[in-house]
């Protein structure tokens, strides 16, 4: 059997590429060292998932404040747009509970890409999408797909099931590209593949956070790479656009856009951390 193609190390060679992923990764070990996670990291880990569930709600055009957001969760009700919007109200709890419930997903995600890509829909999408049977199923041939971000036209599920398949093989098989652009890719193919039509944004940013978390770069899972995305909203469709074209070009922007959300994600949660720290002292 002939060996598989490393397809995605070339991709660190690409303009600007290596000199954006070093500084994502400076920025995340930064985070790392900080000495409230030496006490432990569980409460920034659950932080950084709210934080980022919300910030992955707004790009899917489903926006909240974040201290709204956590009130109406603590008070175990059901959350509430002030847009009075309820099918984004429902898309902001699939987000929620998507992220609350990654760690679970990380398992299948390591051996079965596949497998964990149809739990985070179900997870994501399970008070959005009316026929349960349809959950975490790819979208069958002449389904409607939502395209929040105008993206274009979706590849037909034929393609879809290819191009997934693929994917899961590189995933599955390693790779020695850095854990910010194997997040790049993972997050791109899905967004351009809209394979399940409803809530693909939530389940491509949460399947990106796994990669980073599954390849070590921030194994506790404390940064919110999902409120770099939203930080820089402008540009996030432009550089999805620029990976959906095709082209070393319009990939390596993309790339670039994704360790600069990385890097800010970090900050967010040195944010976090110093919150909890002011709080203890």
């Amino acid at each position: 059997m002939a060996p598989v193609t490393d397809v995605l190390a070339p991709l660190l060679a690409l303009p600007g590429v290596e000199a954006a992923v070093a500084e994502a990764r400076t920025a995340v070990d930064g985070l790392l060292s900080h000495r409230v996670l030496r006490r432990g990291s569980a409460e920034v880990t659950a932080e950084s998932a709210l934080r980022g569930a919300r910030a992955s709600a707004e790009l899917e055009g489903a926006g909240i404040e974040l201290e709204r957001l956590r009130g109406q969760l603590m008070a175990g009700g059901t959350v509430t747009l002030p847009s009075k919007d309820e099918r984004g109200a429902r898309l902001v709890e699939g987000a929620v509970r998507l992220h609350a419930d990654l760690g679970q997903v990380l398992v299948s995600w390591r051996h079965s890409p596949r497998q964990a890509l149809a739990r985070l829909h179900v997870l994501a999408a399970s008070e959005v999408v009316p026929d349960a049977d349809a959950l975490g199923r790819p979208r069958p041939v002449g389904a409607p797909y939502d395209d929040p971000l105008d993206l274009g036209p979706a590849p037909d599920p034929l393609e879809v099931a290819a191009r997934l398949d693929g994917l899961a093989r590189v995933l599955v098989s390693g790779t020695s590209a850095p854990a910010v652009v194997v997040s790049a890719v993972v997050h791109g193919e899905l967004m351009a593949l809209r394979a399940f039509g409803t809530a693909d944004g939530l389940v491509a940013r949460a399947a990106a956070r796994l990669v980073l978390v599954d390849r070590g770069l921030d194994p506790k899972a404390v940064s919110a790479p999902e409120v770099g995305h939203a930080e820089m909203h402008h540009e996030y469709p432009e550089a999805l656009r620029a990976y959906v074209s095709g082209g070393p070009e319009g990939v390596a922007s993309w790339v670039v856009h994704c360790a600069r959300a990385v890097a800010l994600g970090a900050r967010e949660g040195l944010a976090v951390c110093e919150a909890i720290k002011r709080g203890q002292g």
